[in-house]
């Protein structure tokens, strides 16, 4: 794609911003800013950290262990390790302590056997976190937008709705970018979260306060979405696992911004977690009624299934090469495929993955049913208010003085540059309904694709505004449509997570959360921070 000339000014002014900004912080972190005594968190010395989210509500329901401890163990390790990484930004520790007893009381009274308690409440007394812009009652809603610092829920979002009716706990919520359009977690209310593998890297977004409380082991099972990446970016920047379903499966209602118009079916609400034998559980309730298009009872036979992989988009001048360790990483897995498991493994190369980028534009230029256009990004930065001036916005960061963070800034001023007129629109759209026909067709019914979660392992704080358009491995699956897995894949030489993502056909989640698992058992899962 050839942005015009004055867009790619503008782009270049603002990747020299982003070395300038990394200078800026090297220097901050030499000469002042918090000092650790280590560049990871602390590794977990308390068993009851190291249970999947479903062993947990098994123990409770069986009265082996208190709800209560519970609870006070994850309230403990948050206090220990949340100030390096500032991922869960405001807490609701005294609410998650009564709403622990009173789950402790109703055990005592043993009202119900366990197959009952398990139906009615599958989460039983489980921690959890969610992701700010997601409406939790008593909690903030703003997003990391400065005007909406005192914007308080009233009422939960339907998936926090439903998980706490399956009996999870809430401990606080999470950090994420200002208005979920970025993939490094910082804003101007909460401040930046840092990678609890080196706190000197980005925890990805615009999920990434979940995604590095999850992984340091301050929850267990956690809220995002995605509709570019950002559940499948920080897990994997955190080794981590996430799912971002099929569209139109869980609901989105009760997050800001919410996806308007032709946009809603691309964002997609989903589970995060540590564990995979945690995403099935949490997807049935996450999804309410919705469950009822997948097919997560069917058995799936790994064995049989077809696997098909790819090691990079072909070649997009816009992004980053694959990381060597990366490819390594896939390739272990294909290998691994090939030999243990006896599955019929095969090389493709999809040549429209290249045009991943300009897919995902013209999937956020697309205009309702009703020929509207799609919300404009800087009337969120004004919160549909006073208008903003995003030259203007830029001439105050420069003098320190702006409530914005430099990528909502840059996103202002480019989006019109970057939106589709109708024929670059057709142009596109042609390309998105060839390759989402090509993929489609080749996984069939019992077919997974495994792709890059990213070009590179998680980056250092501010290169992202160096290399904005790498979120495309990811967001090219939003512009298509198709559930995908992120999985974890252990870490490299560096002590950084290594991962890919697992893709299916439409409504073909139960093949890639299966997968999950599989790899899971294979090759080690999540790997507690501090342990290397």
């Amino acid at each position: 794609m050839a942005l015009p000339f004055a867009a790619r000014v503008q782009l270049l002014l603002l990747q020299a911003a982003g070395f300038l900004i990394d200078l800026v912080g090297r220097a901050a972190r030499a000469f002042g800013g918090p000092k650790f005594n280590s560049t990871t968190t602390q590794p977990v010395t308390e068993p009851l950290l190291l249970l999947s989210g479903v062993q947990l509500a098994k123990l409770i329901r069986q009265r082996k262990v208190k709800c209560i401890d519970v609870v006070q163990a994850y309230i403990n390790r948050i206090k220990d390790v949340n100030p390096m990484i500032n991922g869960i930004v405001k807490y609701r520790f005294e609410e998650a302590k009564k709403e622990a007893h009173a789950v402790d009381q109703r055990l005592a009274e043993k009202q119900e056997d366990e197959a009952t308690l398990e139906k009615k409440w599958p989460f039983l007394g489980v921690p959890l976190t969610v992701k700010e812009a997601f409406q939790l009652q008593g909690m903030p809603n703003s997003s990391g937008l400065v005007s909406r610092r005192d914007t308080i829920s009233k009422t939960d979002a339907t998936v926090v709705a439903l998980l706490k009716e399956a009996g999870a706990i809430p401990l606080g919520i999470t950090n994420c970018s200002e208005l979920c359009m970025w993939y490094e977690s910082s804003n101007k209310i909460y401040g930046r979260s840092n990678n609890p593998y080196n706190l000197r890297h980005i925890v990805g977004g615009s999920s990434g306060g979940e995604g590095c409380s999850l992984a340091a082991a301050c929850s267990v099972i956690g809220v995002g979405s995605d509709i570019g990446g950002s559940i499948r970016m920080p897990a994997f920047f955190n080794g981590i696992f996430g799912h971002k379903p099929s569209p139109g499966v869980v609901p989105n209602k009760g997050q800001f911004p919410t996806a308007a118009e032709a946009q809603d079916i691309f964002q997609c609400t989903g589970p995060m977690c540590r564990y995979a034998e945690d995403l099935i559980p949490m997807l049935r309730v996450m999804a309410g009624s919705g469950i009822k298009k997948l097919k997560l009872d069917a058995k799936v036979h790994l064995k049989h299934l077809k696997f098909y992989w790819m090691e990079h988009d072909g070649g997009s001048f816009l992004m980053s090469k694959v990381d060597q360790d990366l490819i390594l990483a896939q390739k272990k897995v294909v290998t691994h495929l090939e030999t243990v498991l006896g599955a019929s493994v095969q090389h493709v190369n999809l040549r429209q993955m290249k045009y991943s980028f300009q897919l995902w534009i013209a999937m956020m230029s697309a205009k309702g049913p009703d020929g509207k256009e799609p919300v404009k990004f800087v009337d969120l930065l004004g919160d549909h208010g006073k208008p903003v001036s995003p030259l203007w916005e830029l001439i105050k960061w420069c003098l320190g003085l702006s409530e914005y963070t430099i990528p909502s800034i840059g996103l202002a001023l480019l989006e019109e540059k970057l939106k589709y007129n109708n024929e670059k629109y057709k142009k596109f759209k042609a390309v998105e309904e060839s390759l989402h026909k090509e993929l489609v067709e080749m996984l069939g019914d019992d077919g997974v694709f495994l792709y890059p979660s990213h070009p590179t392992v998680a980056p250092k704080h501010h290169v992202p505004l160096t290399r904005p358009f790498n979120f495309a491995y990811t967001g090219v699956f939003n512009a298509l449509g198709l559930p995908v897995t992120q999985c974890p894949l252990g870490l490299n030489a560096k002590g950084l997570p290594l991962g890919i993502q697992v893709v299916a056909g439409p409504l073909n989640d139960h093949l890639t959360l299966a997968v999950a698992q599989y790899l899971e058992k294979s090759f080690g899962g999540w790997v507690c921070p501090g342990t290397l």
